[in-house]
């Protein structure tokens, strides 16, 4: 019986252990700045940030995976990916086909501009007759073609590229995630471009992963841990200035 007993312990414990030491695979999006930042090997950034606060509480072991944005939420459905911190926007399209955590940042979107257009495009309306720059799989392409713009629109793979073609006289306007428009704004844009206007206000970031997975409810508890501790309000200080209330 002792015998039995010892088998039965070691069989459950070898399955358990390789649940317990797998090391997660992490998505990131690897244009999205201040989001997520390459300094030759380092990678840094709010969303880097705060996945490293919360696989400390947790104790995970975990491999950043930078990417384009567009293969994050393929990268989950294939279960490529364990988790996906990468500025995803919570919406009911993507809640059918992964899973999100409790919100972790307050975003929007908005329109960045030349600075001599910056009063011409300041409106949904004014846009309507721009040539827009949109990055691939973003909630800017849901929003625009929920408000009817659906011409001259051109989609780019990453944040450098749509910046470019309004740099370059290609596009009127760049359709994005608020904060990053405004970071490239302060850091990137050499005083030539200005956010024209914001278009929506409520949207938040959630982390991302397969549907069914068992982590959601761990991140949750640690994300909320680092709201109380005061960690997030230190990571977001960091990269915005000012803590988010």
């Amino acid at each position: 019986m002792l015998k039995k007993c010892l088998a039965s312990f070691l069989l459950l414990w070898a399955c358990v252990l390789p649940s317990q030491a797998k090391t997660l695979q992490i998505g990131l999006d690897v244009s999205c700045v201040p989001f997520m930042i390459q300094k030759g090997n380092t990678l840094t950034g709010f969303d880097v940030e705060i996945w490293r606060a919360i696989a400390k509480k947790l104790d995970l072991e975990y491999n950043f995976q930078p990417m384009e944005f567009s293969g994050v939420i393929p990268g989950l459905q294939t279960r490529n990916l364990d988790v996906a911190v990468a500025s995803l926007t919570i919406n009911e399209k993507r809640k059918k086909i992964v899973e999100f955590s409790d919100p972790y940042y307050d975003a929007g979107l908005s329109a960045l501009t030349r600075i001599e257009d910056k009063d011409k495009y300041n409106s949904l309306e004014a846009l309507k007759g721009a040539k827009i720059a949109v990055k691939i799989g973003t909630s800017a392409v849901d929003f625009l073609k929920k408000n009817g713009i659906t011409e001259n629109i051109t989609y780019y793979p990453n944040d450098d590229n749509m910046y470019l073609a309004l740099k370059t006289h290609r596009v009127n306007a760049v359709v994005y995630d608020t904060p990053n428009l405004r970071y490239f704004a302060k850091v990137g844009g050499e005083g030539k471009v200005a956010v024209a206007t914001d278009l929506v206000s409520d949207e938040q970031y959630g982390i991302a992963f397969p549907k069914g997975s068992k982590l959601v409810h761990d991140v949750n508890r640690a994300l909320k841990e680092i709201r109380e501790d005061g960690t997030y309000d230190a990571i977001y200080e960091e990269w915005f200035g000012s803590p988010s209330k």
